[in-house]
């Protein structure tokens, strides 16, 4: 009798070694099946205007990623279209799956559009004329920098031995705006209108060229192109 009192407390521990490594099993079992998975973000690239303002998301591509030929066509595409709208700040989606375009103005919510045509939007310019205000402004700014071209086309301050450019060129004559770029033999080059208003500065003024930059620069090619209002261009003519 003594052997099995012995003996139960140790088939006891057993029992319960056995129970709870069952249990341990069962809940790892458990605890897998009740896994949850992250969601999964959907695969979206964005492709941005050259103003900043336009926007297009195209589902089904990873950010950086090399897009088909058709596909990059059609968001380029679709780029060029929204850049009509000057004045907007617009953001299209590209669904992976649909032909739909949704389309987001201003922060406002998407719509959906069949043709880029179809947004409720005025265009800059087309549907909507400038206002006559607009348009005295623009005026007022063009004659101011075609008058200050004028003046300095007449100034021989450009140079440094009292030649100025009319001198050569009555009214701007002779200087054929219309025809550039074209291969000049003075420079050996292809030459743009600003090129041979910076040779005849540093050759018959002897003065300094300006930078194409240069206010002044911009100023006696409005003159001169002014001068020649109407006419056909014709790149390249002699």
């Amino acid at each position: 009798m003594k052997i099995a009192y012995n003996v139960f407390p140790f088939l006891f521990v057993v029992l319960l070694f056995i129970m709870n490594s069952a249990n341990a099993e069962h809940n790892a079992i458990n605890d897998t099946d009740v896994v949850i998975q992250p969601p999964q973000e959907k695969t979206v690239q964005i492709v941005t205007a050259c103003d900043g303002r336009k926007k297009v998301i195209v589902e089904g591509y990873y950010e950086g990623e090399v897009m088909p030929v058709e596909k990059s066509r059609q968001v380029a595409q679709l780029l060029m279209s929204l850049m009509e709208f000057c004045e907007e700040e617009i953001t299209a989606k590209l669904p992976e799956s649909e032909r739909t375009i949704y389309v987001s103005v201003n922060g406002l919510p998407f719509e959906s559009v069949r043709d880029i045509e179809e947004l409720p939007l005025i265009l800059a310019h087309g549907d909507k004329p400038h206002t006559e205000r607009q348009q005295r402004i623009w005026k007022a700014e063009m004659d101011r920098i075609i008058g200050e071209g004028y003046r300095l086309f007449h100034d021989p301050s450009l140079g440094k031995n009292g030649i100025s450019c009319d001198m050569c060129h009555p009214d701007a004559s002779n200087t054929h705006p219309e025809t550039y770029p074209k291969f000049q033999t003075q420079t050996g080059k292809v030459a743009l209108l600003r090129d041979m208003i910076n040779w005849c500065i540093q050759n018959p003024l002897e003065g300094n060229v300006l930078a194409d930059d240069d206010q002044r620069m911009k100023a006696l090619e409005s003159y001169i192109i002014s001068t020649r209002a109407g006419k056909i261009l014709v790149p390249g003519k002699h």
